[in-house]
């Protein structure tokens, strides 16, 4: 058909008749297919199934083909042992059709960055003999879409010597940069079916606990990045109760459409094409392809525009959440392999996590479940297995989440990350982690072991106080990775006050002395810190704790307040939470020794709602308060503080 098309030359009243004349049925079309072409397939849902079909059943002889794509959920039987002299595969992620061959040695595994794969391709450094691709029909333009996948196809489409397009009523018509117009298509087979559709395997009761932890690190206001995997869509359906999200994301599902209709998401407070969800493609239900048909809401844009670390980071407050295999005690993150076997790829999440770092207040997002095989092995691993790669650096690291909990590792040091994520781990392996930290120097030699396995963080127990003046402080019980937060306190408040906490004029609290205070089984030891700021800048404001005496069944209890926040209400709040954190555990009532001049405490112990001995020596007052012995006039003011 020469003289009728030329690439990137878009005639404005001829277009029909080029379109008619390329025409052809996908038999056909894929004869043009020659012996040892580069073949791309388009990825994912928008998978061409017909052409792909055609090229599988072809008899034209096609032999020592390559075939190319981004991930694959179709009819990729190319894979198959029966055609190894005929295709061999390269894919850039590895989905579950491909793992087996890939693992085989029966096709290969190309790891790189997602934002990068368009300027190999581009430059010609993979050169693309044949696209095999997916569009929606033309409109009277001429023009039509690459549908629900614009992500690398763009680029294999506008690079590639010969571009057969399957044309699909069926696709959703995509808006952004996401066209390409009929006489820039070679050959065209109009083929009606249903697009592939593709859900996540439904959550497990940990990704569920995993999901509501890296919920809480959303706030209103922020731009969302999810990566591919059952988790983070779960993360989705925590925050339901958000307002004024953003999404900015490589791929979406159904989850993200409903935090949509949830009314969740306005992206009216994002910094970069706001009042728009950017995305490179989706994968879903014919529920989500018919929402973003033809819908201005989205704009799909490729992966070297939409995966951009510069691009990503002009949204500020943005959360990247993805997903790992593995991560080890220094915060290296393994995403693409099991040892020496490749499971997955690079994908978008190493463009993601970068950008999520150097956006104004960005939060890069690791999540996993604490073990993998049924519990019988730990994720959070003393170092990555053999053979593993690093897909996030240690140094690009910043939370990593599991159902026990948030670990914010980025600044802090090789002692700090271990213990970080020694406490995220399951409490099974949590000694075995920390004696391999020890072993290594990576923590101190006299560092107390972690809690007896079946302790667990009370999650129930964090909440929110407003102090008389105004101020806002998190309330939550005391991490073992508090130490730092509260060494920095201590050195914060005055000579008095520490005097009257420790009886002595105390000039230092060393790790020796500091990790008591925060090594706690949250049952015989028990503290509650105030918090104040932002994560992960807080600066603890105050503390209250209690030590059991098993033996008579009651509990010593203590209560500080930076001189800073003294006068808030804080120190009774604090106090009268203790009693009730107390009560539920079984403790029967305290005990405190309070120095007489200690008049504000000895005020918080008098209208603590119970009633209460006390005896005088050497200056100090030693009360004790039984919980069963309630003075009813003081209950109504417990309630509202605690």
């Amino acid at each position: 058909m020469p003289g009728l098309r030329a690439k990137g030359k878009r005639p404005a009243a001829d277009w029909r008749k080029y379109y008619d004349q390329a025409r052809t049925t996908a038999e056909e079309a894929v004869k043009k297919v020659r012996r040892g072409d580069r073949i791309f397939i388009g990825t994912a849902c928008g998978e061409p199934q017909a052409l792909v079909r055609a090229l599988i059943e072809s008899q034209s002889g096609i032999e020592d083909a390559e075939i190319f794509n981004l991930l694959s959920m179709g009819v990729d039987v190319y894979d198959e042992p029966r055609f190894g002299d005929v295709f061999r595969h390269n894919s850039f992620f590895i989905g579950p059709n491909a793992r087996k061959a890939v693992w085989e040695g029966r096709a290969d595994y190309i790891p790189i960055m997602m934002s990068e794969i368009p300027h190999l391709i581009r430059d010609g450094r993979l050169p693309i003999d044949v696209a095999l691709i997916q569009v929606s029909p033309p409109d009277e333009h001429g023009f039509c879409t690459f549908g629900v996948s614009v992500d690398i196809v763009k680029a294999a489409a506008e690079s590639a010597g010969l571009v057969i397009a399957q044309v699909n009523p069926k696709m959703p018509r995509t808006l952004g940069d996401s066209f390409i117009h009929a006489v820039d298509i070679d050959v065209i087979v109009e083929h009606e079916e249903e697009v592939l559709e593709w859900s996540y395997p439904e959550a497990t009761e940990v990704h569920e606990k995993v999901a509501a932890n890296v919920a809480k690190l959303v706030q209103d206001g922020d731009t969302l990045e999810m990566g591919i995997g059952s988790m983070p869509n779960a993360v989705l359906y925590h925050l339901q109760d958000r307002s004024d999200l953003g999404i900015h994301t490589e791929v979406f599902s159904d989850g993200m459409l409903d935090l949509i209709t949830a009314g969740a998401v306005t992206c009216a407070q994002k910094t970069f094409h706001p009042g728009k969800i950017i995305a490179s493609f989706c994968m879903g239900s014919r529920r989500l392809y018919d929402f973003v048909h033809n819908n201005p809401f989205f704009e799909f844009h490729p992966v070297e525009y939409c995966n951009s670390p510069m691009n990503i980071a002009k949204n500020d407050r943005l959360a990247a959440i993805n997903v790992a295999l593995e991560v080890d005690l220094t915060g290296q993150v393994n995403a693409d392999s099991i040892g020496y076997h490749f499971y997955s790829g690079i994908g978008g999440q190493a463009d993601f996590m970068r950008g999520a770092a150097m956006a104004r207040r960005g939060k890069p997002i690791i999540c996993l479940p604490s073990t993998a095989k049924d519990g019988k092995v730990s994720r959070i691993v003393a170092k990555l297995a053999d053979g593993a790669g690093v897909v996030t650096t240690r140094g690009d690291v910043h939370y990593v989440v599991t159902e026990y909990g948030i670990a914010y590792l980025h600044g802090k040091n090789i002692r700090e990350r271990a213990m970080a994520l020694i406490s995220i781990a399951h409490p099974d392996v949590r000694a075995e982690l920390l004696a391999f930290a020890k072993d290594k120097k990576y923590v101190y030699a006299d560092q107390l072991p972690p809690p007896a396995s079946g302790v667990v963080y009370p999650e129930n127990l964090e909440k929110h106080f407003t102090g008389k003046k105004g101020a806002e402080f998190f309330i939550r019980p005391i991490k073992i990775t508090d130490e730092a937060w509260l060494r920095d306190m201590f050195y914060d408040l005055s000579e008095k006050s520490v005097y009257l906490r420790f009886f002595t004029p105390m000039k230092a609290l060393p790790h020796e002395k500091a990790q008591y205070m925060v090594n706690l089984d949250y049952q015989d030891q028990m503290a509650i810190g105030a918090f104040t700021g932002e994560d992960p800048d807080w600066k603890m404001a105050g503390l209250g704790q209690y030590m059991m005496d098993r033996k008579r069944n009651m509990a010593e209890a203590a209560v500080m307040v930076l001189d800073a926040w003294q006068g808030q209400g804080l120190g009774e709040f604090l106090f009268n939470y203790l009693v009730r954190v107390a009560k539920q555990r079984g403790v029967e009532g305290f005990t405190a020794e309070v120095l007489s001049e200690n008049r504000p405490m000895i005020h918080i112990m008098q209208n603590a709602g119970y009633k209460q001995s006390s005896k005088y020596e050497d200056g100090v007052y030693i009360f004790e308060m039984r919980f069963d012995q309630p003075v009813e006039a003081k209950t109504q003011a417990r309630d509202e503080t605690g």
